[in-house]
């Protein structure tokens, strides 16, 4: 491409809180440069292309689209990504950002500036992002847009002057933004089509007639149909069955050029081989080997926090369930699985997921697209445990855990929590984190009436009903942002619980020590109140090691054996008392304890 078309390139994407109306925004983007046509445009989201996207009102998958409008008589190339705004997607986001040079920052009129805003705003910065504030939802009647200026001054330290107020629903100030993106955001850098093609895959799907689509911006050089190239961190070869833009749908173009942002059609069958954040690479007039191409920064590959077993309440559906999730890998490369079987449950897989969104989502599609009526055990999170000899294995399951004696430590994952919080909450919320074994950090104020709280706490404290919690103490008002710091070694246990002295495999879980004592209780109280009595006596224990913490008993029912006797002397009836005792022990040991599938529920099923 020409240096005069380069110029007149932006790439630019819209950054968010959760449900402050970027994908609304993009919409009207997308009317007022005339890319759509009013008549295709739908009710709902017209970038949020899932069914539950539009239900839900949130952005689970990026979008980019290309857009052409003329300003001062100059024909410009707008190419926009709309990014998910939920913390569980923050690597999509960070990628998105790796492929522009700008990023408009969307506010909410009526909530101002939150937790979320904030780590967004940072993320951009960090890749030196030119940033465009936008105030959006100033048509309610709720908006205070001279407060939220005032909040982005103190906070973000962007002069007012460079503030856009917008009402994306109504279509208000729409052509404003757009014009400062054209004049704040600087093109691409130039180059030649002789220079070794680089571009980077931000986003990757699967298209059942072409197969595995790479969404990617050209870095350097330029790519063509038919042309070989390599992803350089999976070291794969691959040939470019098609190349062209997204209008939004895919438009084939001849070539993709230094500065565009576009998609490849691969030729891969799986999502995987085209990982988000990969590098592809062809050789230019330099000859440059494909052992000495040096991939671009920034590649880490997506690993799962939170892991939960999803099972079939029909045992016969496992098969289907097993088809559905690896049609659903294909379009989601975060989520990961493997074959489990659970006594209880029977035959189901072991689930990775980068969230508990993500967890509520795949769940959702299993069952919506698929027709699948599922059981979803209480989500944990991995831990590292260090053996003997010194050697780190990664679990996510207790009972793959390595015999006691072998268990140096265990390491589980920890976070930094940062709340954003009306002043009124913070002693509450400082309680809430600290029974959770979280550690305060750090306190900022935003304004005179709002501030960011910095915590670390453990992933395994937030992943169930933090978030609730943190809700209902604020009515509503607390926002939380929160990134993965490392693993740390603490004093983690394995809880066992036996009934009727056999330890039952799928109830175990890993827990601090200091917690051990009040979960086991808990666990042994629900087994007591949802096993059936029996004709003898169960013992329902939770223990660690071979330590017993908790008890509690299950009374055997009794049957009256001395109902028949009409008379007599005493002794007939201490007989047949003496056999029923003597029965009842020898059931006791050799009879066994069936544990319906109720009691299982209630203990692994998570509240929704």
């Amino acid at each position: 491409m020409n240096k005069n078309l380069v110029q007149n390139i932006r790439n630019f994407c819209i950054i968010a809180h959760i449900d402050h109306g970027k994908s609304t925004l993009a919409d009207r983007f997308l009317e007022v440069t005339n890319t759509v046509n009013k008549r295709d445009m739908k009710h709902g989201q017209l970038l949020d292309t899932m069914d539950l996207e539009q239900e839900r009102g949130i952005t689970i998958k990026l979008q980019p689209v290309r857009m052409e409008w003329s300003y001062n008589n100059e024909d410009y190339v707008l190419n926009l990504i709309d990014t998910p705004g939920h913390v569980d997607f923050a690597y999509e986001v960070s990628r998105s950002l790796a492929a522009c040079e700008g990023a408009i920052l969307v506010i909410d009129a009526t909530q101002g500036i939150q937790a979320q805003t904030l780590a967004n705003c940072y993320m951009a910065i960090d890749h030196n992002l030119e940033l465009i504030p936008v105030i959006n939802k100033i048509d309610l009647p709720s908006a205070d847009v001279d407060k939220v200026t005032s909040e982005i001054e103190t906070a973000l330290g962007i002069s007012k002057d460079e503030i856009i107020a917008v009402s994306a629903k109504e279509g208000t100030n729409i052509e404003a933004v757009l014009e400062a993106v054209i004049k704040k955001v600087p093109p691409p850098a130039a180059s030649s089509g002789d220079d070794e093609f680089k571009s980077l895959i931000f986003d990757s799907v699967y298209d059942p007639y072409k197969g595995v689509v790479a969404y990617l911006r050209v870095m350097s050089g330029e790519v063509k149909k038919g042309d070989k190239i390599y992803l350089l961190h999976t070291q794969k070869q691959i040939e470019v069955v098609e190349c062209g833009y997204f209008k939004p749908k895919y438009k084939p173009a001849q070539r993709l050029t230094a500065g565009e942002v576009g998609y490849i059609v691969t030729g891969l069958k799986t999502v995987a081989e085209a990982r988000v954040g990969d590098t592809l690479w062809k050789q230019g007039a330099e000859r440059m080997q494909f052992t000495q191409a040096q991939p671009l920064e920034g590649y880490t590959e997506v690993k799962p926090y939170v892991f939960a077993g999803i099972f079939c309440v029909d045992g016969d559906d496992y098969p289907l369930l097993r088809d559905a999730l690896q049609k659903l890998q294909l379009n989601d490369s975060a989520l990961s699985f493997e074959p489990e079987q659970s006594g209880a449950l029977g035959f189901g897989f072991r689930c990775g997921f980068l969230g508990m969104l993500h967890l509520e989502i795949v769940q959702e599609r299993l069952e919506r697209e698929y027709d699948l009526n599922l059981i979803i055990t209480s989500p944990s999170v991995s831990y590292k445990v260090v053996q003997g000899n010194a050697q780190e294995v990664l679990v996510s399951n207790p009972s793959e855990l390595p015999p006691p004696a072998s268990i140096l430590a265990i390491k589980e994952p920890w976070m930094k929590l940062e709340v954003l919080t009306p002043k009124d909450y913070t002693g509450a919320i400082m309680k809430l984190v600290q029974e959770r074994r979280g550690m305060h950090k750090d306190m900022q104020y935003i304004d005179q009436n709002r501030v960011m709280i910095t915590f670390e706490i453990p992933l395994s404290s937030i992943v169930i009903d933090f978030y609730d919690a943190l809700k209902s103490i604020t009515s509503g008002y607390a926002s939380m942002n929160y990134d993965f710091i490392g693993y740390r070694e603490d004093k983690l246990v394995k809880l066992d619980v036996l009934v009727g002295g056999n330890i039952v495999e799928a109830l175990s879980v890993i827990v601090h020590r200091e917690e051990a004592y009040r979960i086991g209780v808990s666990i042994t109280k629900k087994l007591k109140d949802l096993i059936p009595r029996s004709q003898f006596e169960i013992p329902v224990q939770a223990a660690i090691g071979s330590k017993i913490i908790a008890r509690e008993t299950i009374r055997a029912l009794r049957k009256d054996v001395t109902a028949k006797l009409y008379g007599g002397d005493r002794t007939r009836k201490d007989k047949l008392l003496k056999k029923q005792k003597e029965g009842k022990k020898r059931m006791k040991k050799v009879g066994n304890v069936d544990i319906p599938q109720e009691a299982f529920l209630s203990i692994l099923k998570r509240d929704m």
